[in-house]
């Protein structure tokens, strides 16, 4: 593991050691895990951002959605949305996420 020096505004800090005191986690362990959620939340703001460019420059492409396809899979969310009468009721097959 590195070191890194990073100087904090007086409010920071004091907020960062309140944190810490409060959940009996040292401050470096707070910090640390905040940049890492930061540098995650970066980097799927980047990935989602080169999906759109991709799908925006080959929509209409050979590489875009198959037609049939599309249409079958609108067809079945109309279905399922029309038949889906009970409630809480989970998706029966695997769900996409981006």
């Amino acid at each position: 593991m590195k070191n890194f020096h990073l100087p904090l505004p007086e409010q920071t800090y004091t907020h960062l050691r309140a944190e810490a005191e409060r959940t009996q986690v040292p401050a470096t362990t707070l910090a640390r895990e905040a940049i890492e959620w930061w540098l995650r939340q970066q980097a799927r703001k980047a990935r989602r951002e080169q999906i759109a460019d991709y799908a925006s420059r080959m929509a209409g492409t050979n590489l875009d959605l198959d037609p049939a396809l599309e249409a079958a899979g609108i067809e079945h969310l109309v279905k399922s949305a029309t038949s889906n009468s009970l409630p809480d009721r989970v998706p029966s097959g695997p769900v996409g996420v981006l």
